[in-house]
């Protein structure tokens, strides 16, 4: 599996997690906090991913 297909499987399942983690939370609850940090790294990795393929 290619690292881009792994990220994006990644990245749905953390936003499954952070949508249910959100349900009945304010925002700045340190739970949907974490969530959203987790699932922003790897959006910032799946770009620089993109980014780089794009160079070759």
């Amino acid at each position: 599996m290619s690292d881009l297909k792994r990220l994006e499987e990644m990245i749905e399942q953390l936003r499954t997690e952070l949508h249910g983690v959100s349900m009945g939370r304010l925002l700045t609850d340190p739970q949907v906090i974490k969530a959203s940090e987790k699932l922003d790294a790897l959006l910032v990795e799946y770009q620089k991913l993109l980014r780089d393929k794009g160079r070759k």
